[in-house]
């Protein structure tokens, strides 16, 4: 398709993007609640990662197995329960009575986000007709839940204190309607639409294996900035918990910008090169964050959510086009398995941050996305299906064509 020309964006991808947003609503969520956790109920460091670590640790596990079933069985009716699901567990975590009982409702709410995200994606890269513009918007929705999520929980925990948090289940319910939406929408495909995958080619586990590594990197330092950055921007700026949720926010807002920008500077260098420019971003962001005090921080915040969420979406249609036999399972991988690793981590940092300083939890940081950089320069674009020779160049997405 030329360049110039504008890509539609079917129905039911601005029904699945706007129901992507209202589910990553709660994977940010979590981590927004972190810090009323420590001071409403005076959580460790580490006990309120482990927060963090629930909505993460069956995620890992059940994304991938989600992302294989859909391969083999489309499960639109998943939408619709997941959103449900994701939403009434976070709603539920600030009425628990215990620590155990708000373990399990925030699993509970991880495995709604799992559910969704393998089926809502092959449903998008179908409806898509293998536009990887449509799917930047598919990924913009998600990014815009995330970046409005500590904003969300805010508004609701700071005006009613945590046990407000049923409040917080209205997104889901929203997001619901908007999936049914798309199911019904999906149900009468437009003239011409074709799956996907009908001229797939051969499946690249290699090149899929390093980029996982990669976003495994991305992930663990994500997630863990995700968890920590409100509180550690309060201690370097000696601010109030409104200072910390700006630091998150603007964490956050890097989703939508950075899939915008990522999208328009893949197609014009390559989504591979702009990946490893944005792990080489990330490591001098990182460092900014950790070591530069004061409201300078905020700079270095930004930087390092542009580092982040520019190759967000690339990773996505990039391990697609690696697996395009099993693009479910690859975005079980590259959206949910990659990504809840991070979690697994966060208790490590919050132990470290209980016996020494958070300062010095955040350092290795730094080293995380040099690591990713190091497993993505070998990387080669994946080749077109049919072509045995021509690598696919069209990136993820010039969205300025379809704006």
């Amino acid at each position: 398709m030329p360049k110039n020309q504008p890509l539609s964006r079917p129905r039911t991808i601005t029904w699945l993007s706007l129901g992507h947003a209202c589910v990553d609503v709660y994977q940010g969520s979590v981590a927004a609640l972190v810090p009323y956790f420590v001071l409403e109920r005076e959580y460790t460091y580490a006990a309120a990662s482990g927060i963090v670590l629930a909505a993460s640790l069956l995620s890992s596990v059940v994304q991938p197995l989600f992302g294989a079933l859909t391969d083999r069985w489309p499960m639109p009716w998943l939408l619709p329960l997941s959103t449900l699901i994701a939403g009434v567990g976070v709603a539920l975590s600030g009425i628990t009575g215990s620590y155990v009982l708000t373990l399990i409702v925030v699993a509970i709410s991880g495995i709604g986000v799992a559910a969704f995200h393998p089926e809502a994606a092959r449903a998008a890269r179908k409806a898509s007709r293998g536009s990887h513009s449509a799917m930047g918007w598919f990924s913009l929705g998600g990014n815009l839940g995330f970046a409005t999520s500590p904003l969300l929980v805010s508004a609701v925990i700071a005006t009613g204190g945590l046990q407000a948090s049923p409040l917080l289940v209205v997104p889901a319910l929203a997001g619901a309607a908007l999936c049914l939406s798309a199911v019904r929408s999906a149900r009468t495909p437009a003239a011409g639409t074709a799956s996907a995958g009908a001229k797939a080619g051969s499946d690249d586990w290699v090149s899929f294996a390093r980029l996982s590594g990669a976003v495994i990197c991305r992930s663990i330092v994500f997630v863990s900035l995700s968890a920590f950055v409100s509180l550690y921007a309060q201690e370097r700026t000696g601010g109030s918990p409104a200072a910390g949720t700006a630091a998150l926010f603007i964490l956050y807002i890097g989703g939508a910008i950075g899939t915008v920008l990522g999208a328009s500077l893949a197609n014009r260098f390559g989504r591979i090169q702009i990946v490893r420019w944005s792990y080489a971003l990330t490591v001098l962001a990182v460092a900014g964050v950790v070591f530069v005090p004061g409201p300078l921080i905020y700079v270095f915040v930004a930087l390092a959510s542009a580092g982040l969420y520019v190759p967000f979406s690339l990773h996505m249609t990039l391990g697609q086009d690696y697996l395009p036999q099993r693009v479910g399972t690859a975005s079980g991988v590259t959206l949910g398995l990659t990504v809840s690793i991070g979690g697994l981590t966060t208790p490590v940092i919050g132990a470290i941050a209980d016996n020494a300083s958070l300062q010095v939890a955040l350092i290795p940081l730094i080293v995380m996305p040099a690591i990713g950089w190091i497993l993505v320069h070998s990387l080669q674009e994946p080749k077109a299906p049919g072509s045995s020779s021509e690598p696919r160049t069209q990136s993820t997405a010039a969205i300025r064509n379809d704006a």
